[in-house]
């Protein structure tokens, strides 16, 4: 029987071992999809409870505790940090073969040197211990402990990017933080809230959004912006990647109508974010930047909870309708006017993995390195199972070897350990290969593959590596 979860957990051959041990454990982190604050980096935040850092916006717990019958005043009540910390201590004990069991006790072992099990019945005694070594951590110490060099936040096209500013004329931090952009409020025209936008945009640019060129035209200028703070890449949710195109007479009665206060159906939904990502998608291609596709999602379906608690709060599923001919249809616009940049695609149900990379890899080229990516297992995938099935797929369909590899996708200072996690099945899936007489044990190339993957394909594919 193998120790708990210790120096050689997940790694079930002698290569595997040695791939990550000597390798993958001593690579540095990238960052580039998390949703962190860089306020809370500029200003080096000190947490004064573990339940602050582990449960303060983790709906991934929540989820589970509610599952395990936990009240709400435990989950994101009124009860005590204790109370909530003992609460979460009550579930992860049932948590068998979920991810949450494992990232848990990672960023127990690597962050407080505990490792023994978290129970109900040592949840107090943790705690405590957990308390007394934040007293040494702060925001900025656990990134440099944690050695991470690079961390792309998610920005609005509103935002001032105050504390980028003054993070980047900081010369004590050691991580480099740029903006991602991230313009969904401005393409969900169909949102209730969506005059209320335009007008925030409005203000911010100084400028009266009255047709879509205009509209085009101030998100031009703000990529001009984020561009000056160093932003590299675009975030972009949908439902799926659709492909309705229409002419510019009917894109504009279309935005007009909204403008004037009316609902659009669906049809016109679709012509509208079309029309607008292929704008997006043709600055982004001048900019250099990678733009990132992510869908999949039904989002905020108990009602009544979305009423009380707000979006991300744990009350989103898997949507399995994404036609593929669509997202063929969309590059290959973008491909035929020369206006495809870099492309991330991530979808949240598995099903998806094989429709995207072999559509993504019709347009591969421009001599670049797996310019179109298959992105890490997202969401509901970034456990054992769902990151071995994106990695296989990319391997049997595509080209492992050029992945740009895990990101964090987490508000949490602590979920560092997930590319631990991460580096630790992709060295075993590689290591099986290689012992099963599947590929040679060249050392020199698994080295290269291994790093790559870790670390440097992300670096370069964003352009940090210049």
């Amino acid at each position: 029987m193998k120790e708990f979860m210790g120096k050689d957990f997940l790694l079930n051959n002698e290569t595997a071992k040695h791939l990550y041990h000597d390798y993958a454990s001593k690579m540095p982190i990238i960052d580039y999809h998390c949703h962190i604050s860089q306020k809370e980096i500029y200003e080096d935040r000190q947490f004064s409870t573990i339940s602050e850092v582990w449960l303060g916006g983790d709906h991934y717990k929540w989820r589970q505790m509610r599952t395990n019958g936990i009240d709400e005043k435990y989950i994101t009540g009124d009860a005590s940090d204790l109370e909530k910390f003992k609460a979460w201590a009550k579930t992860l004990s049932h948590l068998i073969g979920n991810p949450l069991y494992h990232w848990s006790h990672l960023e127990l072992q690597r962050y407080f040197g505990i490792y023994e099990p978290l129970t109900e019945d040592n949840a107090e005694e943790i705690f405590n211990r957990c308390n007394e070594v934040l007293k040494t951590l702060t925001v900025r110490k656990i990134l440099k402990d944690s050695d991470v060099k690079i961390i792309c936040t998610t920005d609005d096209p509103c935002d001032d990017l105050h504390y980028h500013k003054l993070l980047k004329e900081d010369p004590s931090i050691d991580t480099v933080i740029v903006p991602c952009f991230r313009p969904d409020k401005a393409n969900n025209i169909e949102k209730p809230d969506y005059l209320d936008y335009i007008a925030s945009l409005e203000e911010v640019s100084g400028e009266k959004i009255g047709s879509f060129r205009k509209l085009c035209e101030v998100i031009d200028e703000r990529i001009d912006f984020f561009t000056s703070m160093g932003c590299r890449a675009s975030d972009h949710a949908l439902e799926y990647i659709m492909y309705e195109p229409a002419d510019e007479e009917t894109i504009e009665k279309i935005f007009a109508k909204r403008l004037s206060g009316k609902a659009v159906d669906k049809k016109e939904e679709l012509i509208f974010k079309t029309a607008f990502m292929r704008h997006l998608a043709h600055v982004y291609q001048e900019k250099g930047w990678a733009m990132q596709l992510h869908y999949g999602c039904k989002r905020d379906n108990n009602r009544a909870m979305f009423e009380k608690l707000g979006p991300d709060t744990g009350y989103d599923t898997i949507n399995n309708y994404a036609p593929s001919s669509e997202m063929a249809d969309f590059l290959n616009c973008l491909n035929e006017k020369g206006d495809l940049p870099k492309t991330i695609i991530y979808s949240l149900n598995p099903n998806d993995n094989a429709a995207i990379v072999t559509t993504m890899n019709c347009f591969q080229g421009d001599g670049i390195r797996g310019k179109l990516q298959h992105g890490s297992a997202w969401w509901f995938n970034d456990h054992k199972k769902g990151m071995l099935e994106q990695m296989e797929t990319l391997a049997n369909d595509g080209m492992l070897a050029n992945f740009i590899g895990m990101l964090t996708d987490s508000r949490s200072f602590l979920s560092y350990t997930r590319h631990e996690y991460f580096r630790r099945i992709l060295c075993d899936f590689i290591g099986t290969l290689v012992e099963n007489g599947e590929y040679p044990n060249d050392e020199k190339i698994l080295k290269e593959i291994v790093e790559d993957i870790s670390y440097n394909n992300a670096v370069n594919y964003l352009g940090f590596g210049k």
